[in-house]
């Protein structure tokens, strides 16, 4: 891809991201070229649909959790303390609202990696002790999915709480 191409792209989908966030799922595909800089038969070029568009933010978004769960790995001291800072991480106020909006909208194979990343950083917590046995990581993947994806159902301050729940110490 030209550069000027992948710069065009990448505004599109920090547009979009932005927008979805605002706006749901139907935010204007106009207004997202607008905030992107470029004209809708550039949007259009690139993702020929609302479909391609959700999807490569969804795509977008499980990554940037993967980089949370990595950086949350080399930040903490052990994988308890990693499991507990990424699921902060990863339904602090402003990821809730894409996550919200892209609930539903598929990128199975980033999904399934981080799955697997998340799930190895489980079971070493459930080695180390630290984490309760009869907690898996389908499990946490919910409680992302309440908090993240749909804000407000569960009072915030009960995120500390549910974790204490899981954890062993």
């Amino acid at each position: 891809m030209r550069a000027d191409a992948r710069r065009n792209r990448d505004r599109i989908l920090e547009a979009a991201r932005d927008a979805v966030a605002e706006r749901g799922a139907d935010a204007p595909m106009e207004l997202i070229a607008r905030r992107a800089g470029v004209g809708v038969g550039t949007l259009y070029r690139r993702f020929p649909d609302r479909a391609v568009l959700l999807a490569a933010l969804a795509e977008q978004y499980v990554h940037e959790l993967m980089d949370g769960l990595d950086r949350a790995v080399a930040a903490e001291p052990d994988a308890w303390a990693a499991v507990r800072a990424f699921v902060v991480h990863s339904v602090e106020k402003g990821r809730g609202a894409i996550a919200a909006a892209l609930a539903g909208t598929s990128a199975p194979q980033a999904r399934q990696a981080l799955v697997q990343r998340l799930d190895a950083l489980v079971r070493q917590a459930q080695a180390d002790g630290a984490m309760r046995p009869d907690v898996g990581t389908g499990d946490l993947m919910e409680l992302l999915n309440v908090f993240a994806c749909h804000p407000g159902v569960i009072p915030e301050r009960f995120l500390p709480l549910l974790l204490d729940g899981l954890s062993r110490r």
